[in-house]
Parts: structure tokens; sequence; C-alpha cells
């Protein structure tokens, strides 16, 4: 069914002008057409002077593509990448000769290259190298006027392609000239062709500054442009003719771009390849292979290097401020607000970014100093970062192939992982025709193929569903258990904090609030943030004779008081909350009058907030029938209780 569109009458006032710009840019081109000699278009287009002149601009051209090739990629890829001072200078630089008129381009050319140039005589006594009318001054002046339109198209690209794909191939091994060669270029090759074809176009028809600093001696410096301007002269006629040969070429070129010189970055597999199919299971072990035990759960395949373990120690400066260290084998959830330093955490061990520093020792080995590429620190960003012109297969063989691992065997490893993770029959599939889960097993299977000796993830199961993300979690415990060094997970999921982890690192404002294990994290969290993440209620106060003064007003009573004044977070399980819809007698010491704000559904219980003026908003969760009998709904009336025996206090 096609999607129907509004159609939108223009104003008069706007329409008109614009008709008529089009009409201004077209009747040129209507003007060449009908003058066109057709009869005597094989003539004039086959005499010899054209003919050579053409040979000519087509050297002339493919030379100045060539150099701007050469000098033009590496200077996008700077003004994108690199910040430094004077990058506005430069950038105008670049742009000068787009907006310079070309007769006053070729001016300056002569008062740089010519004879009595800056750096004429040096080239003619040193080289023996004389640019002015010299078909190698048709090359540089084509190149002075062409190469901007390469620049800024490719730095558009580089500018829009996403920096993770680059960081996660340094984090798997990648030099930062193999990065460039084997990530960053084909990733940005729309932006680069568009860019190349503009170039090769306006060298083709550059004129000013070739007629001004190269001359127009036939067959040495006299393009076809230069061709079209002597016959206008003598043969007007033909010269029609030559410039409908130009304009086709420029024509073409555009065509062929369709809109494409923005340079913008795409992903070439998304366009042909078909919708991602749902999630699958993961395809069952090669026949060949033995099945795996308990103890070989998280054994490398057959044929890794990676038999080593790696204690961690690093001392983090800047906006994270703490000390981490941990045995091999060690699983540690980065838990926190956003804002609170966890990516900034990862990225700081993997050394790429300047918010945060950090003394990195790795086993035996001090990595501080090292580039990322040789640190053996692999990351998973959240969104996998695969690299989508690769397939699943050289996806996760790249980072062995980055280490000089022969081509056959570093595939050969990767299909082993990426059996072991269950997508081993996806392994000829684009990350475009992956469903989430399983990219993100590409993704894991890929970090673990490189070998490191820490692994850094950065939500890895946050984009997936329920379903997909409790078998991927599944996956990821089952490979991390023999893991020799140490993980890193960054994650926002209690179920993920406390089943994959060791250990639950606390962070807040870039400091390390509490590190301990899951279980006592979950007895006695030390933030609220926490608590709340794993849904508890979470009161902050002053601690008094009989319990807590809260910090939104009211007095908590609980059984076993603090030192009075200490600061302290006031523990509430949510089921430990009773709700009533009249005022409870009995035992309980803290009720509250409050009206029922949301009511959620989660598994076969609900959870019922309750807002209260003489208490902060409290959690309660219930079930089904409780709530029915309760006559529970949004903006009911009800009363809460909590005994004091089932509230915790925690020092902060």
């Amino acid at each position: 069914m096609s999607r129907l569109r509004t159609r939108t009458r223009p104003p008069v006032a706007l329409a008109l002008p614009a008709l008529l710009a089009v009409a201004f840019l077209l009747m040129p081109l209507i003007g060449i057409l009908v003058r066109t000699p057709w009869g005597d278009l094989g003539e004039h287009l086959g005499s010899p002077g054209v003919v050579e002149a053409l040979k000519l601009s087509l050297l002339v051209s493919l030379w100045a593509l060539g150099l701007s090739l050469v000098l033009g990629v590496p200077l996008a890829w700077l003004l994108a990448r690199v910040e430094f001072k004077g990058k506005a200078l430069v950038r105008s630089l670049v742009l000068l000769p787009m907006v310079l008129p070309p007769t006053v381009g070729g001016v300056a050319l002569l008062l740089g290259f010519g004879r009595r140039g800056l750096l004429g005589p040096w080239l003619e006594d040193s080289f023996g190298i004389t640019l002015p009318f010299h078909t190698s001054g048709a090359v540089v002046a084509a190149t002075f006027v062409a190469m901007p339109f390469l620049v800024i198209s490719l730095e558009g690209a580089l500018g829009g392609l996403k920096q993770s794909y680059e960081e996660t191939a340094a984090s798997l091994g990648a030099s930062p000239v193999r990065v460039f060669f084997t990530v960053t270029l084909p990733m940005v090759a729309p932006g680069l062709v568009a860019g190349a074809a503009l170039t090769w176009a306006r060298a083709l028809g550059e004129f000013g500054a070739t007629i001004t600093f190269a001359g127009n001696l036939p067959g040495t410096t006299q393009t076809l442009p230069l061709q079209v301007y002597l016959l206008l002269q003598d043969q007007p006629e033909a010269a029609t003719s030559v410039s409908l040969l130009l304009l086709a070429i420029a024509m073409a070129v555009l065509i062929a771009l369709r809109g494409r010189w923005t340079g913008t970055p795409i992903d070439r597999g998304a366009v042909t390849t078909p919708r991602p199919a749902p999630e699958e299971a993961p395809a069952p072990a090669p026949a060949s292979e033995p099945d795996e035990g308990p103890g070989a759960a998280g054994a490398a395949p057959a044929g890794s290097a990676q038999t080593g373990h790696w204690p961690l120690h690093a001392t983090v400066t800047g906006f994270n401020r703490l000390t981490l260290a941990a045995e091999p084998g060690t699983t540690i959830a980065v838990v926190g607000e956003n804002g609170a330093g966890k990516t900034t955490l990862l990225r700081a061990l993997l050394g790429l970014t300047p918010r945060a520093h950090a003394d990195l020792r790795l086993g035996d080995a001090d990595v501080t100093a090292l580039p990322p590429h040789k640190r053996q620190v692999a990351w998973v960003p959240q969104d996998g970062a695969l690299f989508p012109h690769l397939s699943a297969l050289a996806n996760t063989a790249y980072g062995l192939r980055a280490r000089s691992v022969p081509r056959a065997d570093a595939r050969r490893e990767a299909q082993a992982w990426l059996d072991r993770l269950g997508v081993g029959h996806l392994a000829q599939r684009r990350p475009s025709q992956l469903s989430g889960g399983q990219a993100q097993r590409v993704a894991l299977a890929r970090a673990l193929a490189a070998r490191p000796r820490l692994l850094l993830l950065d939500e890895p199961l946050a984009a997936l569903d329920q379903t997909t993300r409790a078998h991927v979690r599944h996956t990821l415990r089952t490979h991390l258990a023999g893991f020799g060094g140490v993980c890193l997970i960054v994650t926002h999921d209690p179920v993920e904090a406390v089943s994959l982890a060791d250990r639950v690192l606390v962070l807040a404002d870039g400091r390390a609030l509490q590190d301990a294990p899951p279980a006592e994290v979950s007895r006695h969290p030390r933030s609220p943030w926490v608590a709340r993440m794993l849904g508890r209620n979470a009161w902050p106060g002053i601690a008094s004779a009989d319990g807590l003064a809260l910090a939104a007003g009211g007095r908590l009573v609980v059984a076993e008081a603090l030192p009075e004044g200490d600061q302290a977070l006031a523990i509430i399980a949510p089921e430990a909350v009773s709700v009533h819809r009249d005022r409870p007698g009995g035992s309980p010491r803290n009720v509250w009058r409050g009206t029922v704000r949301e009511i959620t559904a989660v598994g076969s219980r609900l959870r019922v907030l309750i807002a209260s003026p003489d208490a902060p908003d409290l959690v309660a969760e219930i079930t089904p029938d409780a709530a029915a009998e309760l006559g529970l709904a949004d903006g009911a009336e009800v009363w809460t209780s909590v005994k004091a025996t089932e509230v915790t206090l925690v020092r902060l």
C-alpha cells in the first residue's frame, strides 16, 4: 500500500522567483542545444585540434585527480578527525580556490611557482622542473582549483561517520593506518567517489588558472576549454559543438552521482539486503567438535593463543578518580546514573579520552604509555559497531588479521568463535542482515577472538528485547567463565549486574561509591539510584535516636538505629510495604496516607506507586488479587504501612 502524501501548494511569492531561477539556469543550456550544428557535430569533434585538446584534457584532469587524492584525502581526514590550532584557517585555505577568480588563482600560481616566483627558481635549479608553459603547469593549475571539491566532500563524509567504528577497530589491535584503509575509507567510499568525480569534472573544465599560469600552447597546455576559447574567434559553430561535449560530460557526472556529492556515509548492505530475520536460536555445534563439559565452558577455540592470566590494576585520574584491582576471571558490573562516568572509565582504560587518564597494568605489563591498538584491550560498544562492509566472519577475524595472523588461520579461528556463540551459520552475512541478538553475539565473538587481556562491554544488551536479552546473557555468562582476563560491563539492568558480575562497581560523579559482591550491593546499596535500580525504595536522611529524619520531610522509625547525626539511606523492599483502604491498626509504626499514582505489572505481580504528603514516594508490590480486592486504580486514596523491622539503614 503506497503512502499518501499531502501536497502543499507553494505561495506565489516563492514559487514565481523559484521558477524564474530555474528558467535562468536552463536558458543557456537550451541555447547550446538549439544552436548546436547537429549535422556537422561529428566533423567538429573529430578535427585534429579538438582531438588533441581532448586527449590533453583527459591527461591533465586524471593527473589532477591523482594529485588531489594523494594530497586531499589526508587533508580531509585531518580536518575531520584532529583538533589543532589554526584549523579554521586551514579550512579557509581549502575553500579559497572555490571562491577565488580563476585568473587571480593563475596569477597566484605564477608568483608561487613561476620562474620568478617563490619556489620556481629553486625547482628549476634543483630538479630542472619548469611549471609555467608546460603540461605539468596545467596539471598544477587544475589541481589547485579542483582539489577543494574532494576535500569538502570527503570531510563531510568523515564527519558523518561514527568514530566508534574506528575506535573499535583500534581496540582490536589495528594500527591507525590499518584502521584508515580497512575501515574508514571503505565506509566513506560514497563520499570519496562523489568527491573524486566532481574533482575530475572540475579539472576537465578548468580554464582561467590554466591559461594564466600555463599558457595556451597547442599540444602542451591547450586543453579543451582553451580550444573552445580559440574556436569562438574563428569558428563559433565548432566552439558550440565542443561546448556541447563538455556540457554532456558534466551532466553525465552529476546524473551518475544522483545528488550524493554531500558524501554522507551509508551502510551499503542496508540498501540491497533483505530485512533482518527474527532472532534465531543458535545453531548446533558442528558434529566434528566434541561436546563441551562444564569445565570447558569458557575455553578458547582450538588454535587460539589466549591461554594466559592477566590480573588488572588501574589508577584512574581526571573526571574519574578511583583505583581498580581484580584477579583474572573477574567480571565487574559498572553501574551508576547517567553522567556518573561509566563510559568515560572504559574509554580511559582504552586510552581514548582526554577526560580521564588510567595508569593501567595488565598482568606483568604496564600498558599505560601504549596506544590503544597495542594495549590488548577489546571494546564492545553498545551498538556493537560491526563494520557494515564486512561479513560476520570477516568482522570476527579482523582483530586476528590486525595481529598478523595468516588469513586462513584467522578465518578458521573466527569461525570457531562464531560457532561457539551460536552464529556460525551466519558467517557470510553482512551486519545489516543480522538481527539485534545475532549482531551482539558476533560483536562479542569478534572481541574474544582478538585475544584481549581486558574486555570492556558498554551496555551490550541494552538494545535487545527481553527474550533475546536472556539468551545472549546466558551465552555471555558461559563464555566469560573461562576468560583469562578481567571483564567490565556497563549496565543499567539489575539482572545483568547480579547474574553476570562477581563484583558491582557503583560510580557517582566519577568516584567509586561502592565496590562489592552483588549480594552485598543488593542488601546494602549505598546509592539511592542503585537501590531504585534494584527495585527498592531508598530514602536518604539523618539518623536520629529512634530512626531517620527524612531529607524530604517526615520521620521513619527503625528497629536498629545508627549513631545520631550520621547520614544514612533507608532501604525498604516493595514487598515489605502493606497497602490498605483504611488506616491499619496493630503494630506498624510507620503509617502514611497517600494516593495511587501508577500501577504497573512486573511479572506476576503489580507495582503500585503511592504519593504521600507525609513521606517520599513509595513503591509497593502486591498480587493482582490483592489489588482487585482493594479496588486499586489511579487516584485511589490508600494507607501504607511499613514495620520498623523491615527497614534497613545504610550509613553513607
